[in-house]
């Protein structure tokens, strides 16, 4: 059980800093962390059939501990369905009552989701609602419930051959999924649902309106994460819908395709993320943030972290857990995300190659993620001016953090850095030896170093 450590931690440091005196390196505890509210909450997305070797609901509630440690909030799992054979695709569903029998049973998935809430966690299943199999039995039982064109043939939507897109202008379809979504929420306790190609021009807004509305009628809380960017000029029309969370989808395609491996300027990567920011502001819901997933991860050709962002990966990392918006953890990713996963093979997690670097960072970034309100997820940022072009430098309440986005070591003074005594949280010269914690003055006249790629947050005391 998750030990409620987000209103202790910094107490704890504060001894820390005051045992070492002020100057010395000590090691603190930033597992078992829990959010200071919603806002600090951190999501962490899973494929059943590739997070153990098993690949299992049963084997995989063995490891929630571990997440528990970890300090995951919320568990997103990739579509739990039996599975159309064309492509074996998780987003080809046959029964949407049902479950992958190579997962388990309906039965293991509530064991599974009764684990989760018993550790303080909630579950998000991933929902199909544009396309389902061309082996779904509805095929031929149902065929008014997919689209056709205009030679009365089923549509491929992407030309994706091994689904059908589903037909929101027929009754029984709506009534059979709304039926679906209420189904797991009553069978198995679910808190959620990711919900699959929300942009598609075939969904009428108003399915949504309705469902999200009756969904949250019931009187469980029911929280929905759109797959799609609703700040996007062409999904602005979701934005009336009432979903939670959305993907912050054009903000990482900025980040990948603008400040890979070879972004170096502060001010580029400032930019992206004003346009971020701004983007933000025009829409009701918040934001989920997240550098890879499972599409990312493994379509077109598959990127890890490190093929899509080099050695910037590790700065990155730290801006996706401190900037703006509920963090993502793809499984893996907090150890690096050693390669890409075929998901329609349900390839496995390689557990073993852990960069410890990343894991530790991780650790940290949780930890500080649930323990300062500052960085709830709408909260404001304040950028601090900086003498070195490759530094990217901001502010959330308390909580400073540099960013060196250059290929070289180098010196920086902020010059609008509130004077004070700080914890430095997280040091990239020795993340690798595990969490430390010093007491450091800042102050504008006093320049700091970082290491070439390298990172500092401070929490002001």
């Amino acid at each position: 059980m998750r030990k409620r450590l987000s209103t202790t931690i910094t107490l704890a440091i504060t001894l820390l800093l005051a045992a070492c005196g002020g100057g010395s390196p000590s090691a603190y505890n930033v597992d078992n962390t829990e959010p200071v509210g919603p806002e600090n909450r951190v999501i962490y997305q899973m494929n059943i059939g590739a997070f153990t070797p098993e690949g299992t609901f049963k084997a995989a509630q063995g490891q929630l501990a571990r997440l528990d440690t970890l300090g995951v909030d919320i568990l997103w799992l990739m579509p739990i369905y039996p599975r159309g054979a064309t492509m074996n695709s998780p987003y080809a569903v046959m029964d949407y009552k049902a479950v992958n029998p190579s997962y388990g049973t309906v039965a293991d998935l509530k064991e599974f989701v009764g684990a989760a809430h018993g550790l303080g966690m909630k579950v998000w299943l991933d929902w199909v609602p544009n396309h389902a199999a061309v082996e779904n039995p509805w095929v031929k039982e149902h065929p008014e419930y997919f689209t056709k064109d205009a030679k009365g043939q089923m549509i491929h939507p992407h030309g994706w051959g091994d689904v059908f897109e589903l037909n929101y202008q027929e009754k029984g379809l709506v009534d059979n999924m709304n039926e679906a979504l209420r189904f797991w929420i009553s069978e198995c306790d679910v808190d959620g649902f990711r919900c699959d190609y929300v942009s598609s021009p075939t969904i009428p807004v108003e399915y949504w309106q309705n469902t999200i509305a009756d969904l949250k009628s019931k009187g469980k809380i029911i929280e929905m994460l759109s797959e799609t960017d609703i700040s996007n000029p062409y999904n602005i029309r979701i934005d009336s819908c009432g979903f939670d969370y959305d993907y912050a989808w054009d903000y990482q395609g900025d980040l990948a395709s603008r400040f890979g491996s070879e972004g170096t300027e502060a001010d580029s990567l400032k930019a992206i993320c004003e346009k971020f920011m701004k983007a933000s502001q025009t829409i009701k819901n918040r934001r989920m943030v997240y550098l890879t997933n499972h599409d990312q991860n493994f379509n077109d050709g598959g990127h890890t972290l490190k093929d899509f962002y080099g050695d910037n990966r590790y700065a990155l990392t730290v801006l996706e857990f401190t900037f703006m918006g509920i963090p993502l953890i793809y499984h893996g990713q907090e150890i690096g995300d050693p390669d890409t996963l075929n998901y329609f093979t349900d390839a496995k997690v390689k557990w073993d190659r852990v960069d410890v670097k990343m894991k530790n960072m991780v650790r940290v970034l949780t930890a500080l993620h649930h323990t300062q309100p500052a960085l709830a997820a709408d909260a404001p940022v304040e950028f601090l001016a900086s003498d070195n072009a490759h530094v990217l430098a901001y502010r959330r309440g308390p909580v400073v953090v540099l960013l060196n986005l250059g290929a070289d070591a180098g010196q920086v003074k902020v010059a609008d850095i509130e004077e004070g005594t700080y914890a430095k949280w997280l040091d990239s010269k020795t993340i690798l030896d595990g969490p430390l914690v010093i007491a450091t003055h800042l102050d504008a006249a006093s320049p700091m170093s970082l290491e070439a790629k390298g990172y500092e947050i401070y929490v002001k005391q």
